[in-house]
């Protein structure tokens, strides 16, 4: 049995070289993480098509210990703080050693993480590290990897999604440096305002933390991927790779009727 959860190779090194010019003793800050979790029964509604209600719940919920799993074993964070007013979320959290912050209301994830950071640097926190509960494929690495090039406060670093259009990761100190913003076309805006405040500005490109898994061709991604993950395993138990197949081959032969038609 392959274990369980996101692999970590020896390729470390090679990732901090790469994206950090061979920089090899960057100044560490104190650092916590904080991920932001919504309702998990109300997560991934753009994957519907593909699956149940309960089922688009147990597989965010298998992302979000993916990622509860990489970050906790970065032995540079001082915490993993998972920020929610979710109390499923409240109990994966501190299940796995988390600590959980209740934002005090279901605000979203731009006001949740406003918050959070405001609480963080009262507390005399010196950076934070956001990263969203649906990125499986994150390693431990991979986030080694954004500490290691985040810059001298005040500074960003920014690892987009793979269209480079979402921001899927965000360093930031102090943690009140700049608002952020999240959604589809967060990553640009992001860049800008960096610039226009004279952050030390980063943004390493990391296939891992690059997938986020919104819709069926993202989790046709993710069942391509060699590693093995919670949401891989729960993806490959439930037949849902089968599943995508049939669902593609189906929207493919619709497809052509309707092209056949149009030309008629």
């Amino acid at each position: 049995m392959l274990p369980i959860g996101p692999t970590h190779t020896n390729n470390s090194l090679a990732l901090l070289d790469a994206a950090s010019g061979g920089k090899s003793d960057p100044k560490e800050i104190q650092m916590w993480a904080v991920i932001p979790i919504k309702h998990v029964n109300e997560a991934k509604h753009r994957l519907a098509s593909i699956l149940s209600p309960g089922e688009r719940q147990a597989l965010f919920e298998a992302m979000f210990e993916d990622v509860l799993t990489a970050a906790l074993a970065v032995p540079t964070l001082e915490k993993v703080v998972v920020a929610t007013v979710c109390p499923t979320a409240c109990e994966i959290a501190k299940r796995h050693g988390a600590s959980a912050l209740s934002t005090g209301q279901d605000e979203g994830q731009t006001a949740a993480v406003a918050r959070t950071a405001a609480t963080l640097e009262t507390q005399g926190i010196e950076g934070m590290l956001m990263l969203p509960g649906d990125i499986p494929l994150v390693t431990t690495e991979e986030i080694q990897t954004v500490l290691a090039v985040h810059g001298n406060s005040p500074a960003m670093t920014i690892v987009p999604a793979r269209d480079e259009l979402g921001s899927n990761c965000i360093a930031l100190s102090p943690p009140t440096a700049t608002p952020l913003r999240f959604g589809t076309n967060s990553y640009f805006p992001h860049l800008d305002t960096a610039r226009r405040l004279g952050l030390e500005l980063h943004t390493p490109k990391l296939p891992g933390i690059g997938l986020d898994i919104d819709t069926p061709e993202d989790l046709k991604k993710l069942c391509r991927q060699p590693t093995r993950t919670r949401a891989q395993e729960y993806l490959q138990g439930r037949r849902i790779v089968q599943r995508l197949s049939d669902f593609e081959l189906s929207n493919s032969q619709t497809f052509v009727r309707t092209t056949r038609t149009y030309r008629e």
